[in-house]
């Protein structure tokens, strides 16, 4: 089993919600953390709550390779190290591939907001995940990566963009653990993925809440996720050192509108 205690964990997203939640717990069970986030106005108070001594924060768009080299680069400077890279930046910009209006016409999903998308939520980790792993392979570190996959890899009405990215984070850790096993770095170099339902955060919290009240009735446990039981599952797949390329729902029960 992998420990945390004077172990590094760079992850991205890391300002707000699972990430910040992520960081947050790796402190407290005595590791260090680099925090990469686009959002930097709340790194002071960041620094505040985890300790100087304990947290780096790194201004990053995941989108630009500059930036994620640099982040990795970065743990490696001030710790040593990177055990575990956690690339939980992600955002959402719903809507629908094509529909009809009233008038007669149709109205489509921008490419813009296609890209968007597309661009954080996937190359974003893409960069992220391949700059970390450049990093521990250089300096001989021991740990995991672990993707945020979601229920909505299985296919969301509203969200061909997000699910198109949250379905390609439930198959890296299969390539993934691949390609390490075929340059012996499989027992070094883990990757799984954890896919949580609907989880309270900030994100959530955006949404239209009486749409959210509707997708509430829908969970068998009556409520949505914390962002705490989805880092637990992380927990558990960095140190379980037997758990390699798979991806672990997290999701109360849901069954994306079937109530069994």
């Amino acid at each position: 089993m992998l420990e945390v205690k004077g172990n590094v964990a760079v992850v991205t997203g890391g300002a707000s919600g699972i990430g910040r939640a992520l960081a947050k717990r790796w402190v407290a069970e005595g590791g260090k953390v680099v925090i990469g986030d686009f959002n930097d106005s709340v790194f002071p108070e960041i620094e505040q709550e985890l300790g100087a001594d304990n947290v780096v924060c790194v201004k990053v768009n995941v989108t630009q390779e500059a930036d994620t080299e640099k982040l990795a680069k970065t743990a490696v400077e001030k710790f040593g190290k990177i055990n575990l890279v956690a690339p939980c930046a992600g955002i959402i910009a719903d809507g629908m591939c094509v529909s009809p209006t009233r008038d007669g016409g149709v109205r489509k999903m921008s490419l813009d907001q296609w890209n968007r998308v597309i661009g954080i939520n996937l190359t974003g980790v893409f960069l992220t995940v391949r700059d970390c792993m450049e990093q521990m392979i250089l300096t001989k570190s021991k740990g995991a990566v672990i993707t945020i996959s979601s229920t909505g890899s299985l296919g969301t009405a509203g969200q061909i963009n997000y699910s198109s990215t949250k379905a390609a984070m439930s198959v890296f850790p299969k390539v993934l653990t691949a390609e390490m096993m075929r340059r012996g770095l499989g027992a070094q170099i883990r990757i799984n993925a954890v896919a949580p339902g609907y989880t309270a955060t900030a994100m959530t919290a955006g949404m239209n809440q009486e749409a959210l009240a509707a997708i509430e009735a829908t969970i068998p446990i009556g409520r949505m996720n914390q962002a705490e039981e989805i880092v637990s599952m992380m927990f558990e797949l960095y140190r379980n050192e037997a758990v390699a390329g798979e991806t672990f729902f997290v999701h109360g029960g849901l069954r994306l509108g079937s109530k069994g």
